[in-house]
């Protein structure tokens, strides 16, 4: 039962810090029982994401593991990106399937709208299962060529020992298309 509570007014707000990529932003925040704090957050860009699991007719998973910068080693996960200004999240799910495994998808089922850490960021990301793939590949943005899995959707639960298939959003995404599967 979740309580009925008043959002806290937001007193004020400042950048604190800012990159190429990101900027921090400091709140000054009042609650409803009078209490004051200063949180910081990654200021909102608008700008939301999408995951897909790709299942072949074959039966299998299409994963693909790439650098990342965050953990300094290969990740395996599924294809993901970042939904371009005016892209639904259906032709964004599609577009970055055939940038990162070179396949567009007939059937998307979107499963699950998720966030990460919603105490610091507000970016969200649609997680979608592709079924019925076809060929199509478009050139992508990666610095480097993507390593393609191919994972037997029988064995999907094995990739949960897998020391690089450790992004929670992969993870989710997995459980859900699982269920959904099933």
């Amino acid at each position: 039962m979740a309580l009925d509570n008043k959002k806290p007014t937001i007193l004020a707000t400042e950048v604190v810090a800012k990159s190429r990529l990101f900027k921090i932003e400091s709140l000054d925040l009042r609650f409803s029982n009078g209490e004051t704090r200063t949180y910081e957050r990654m200021k909102p860009s608008g700008r939301h994401a999408v995951m897909v699991v790709p299942v072949t007719a074959e039966g299998d998973l299409l994963l693909v593991r790439e650098y990342s910068a965050g953990t300094d080693r290969y990740e395996l996960g599924f294809p993901k990106g970042l939904i371009d200004p005016g892209e639904s999240a259906e032709a964004a799910a599609n577009r970055e399937m055939k940038e990162e495994i070179g396949f567009g998808a007939n059937q998307l089922v979107p499963m699950k709208e998720v966030v990460l850490a919603p105490s610091y960021f507000s970016s969200r990301m649609t997680l979608f299962l592709a079924q019925e793939l076809y060929p199509e590949q478009l050139e992508g943005d990666e610095p480097e060529p993507l390593e393609i899995v191919r994972w037997p959707l029988a064995q999907a639960e094995e990739l949960l020992t897998h020391l690089d298939f450790a992004e929670a959003r992969s993870i989710t995404a997995l459980f859900l298309a699982l269920k959904y599967l099933s």
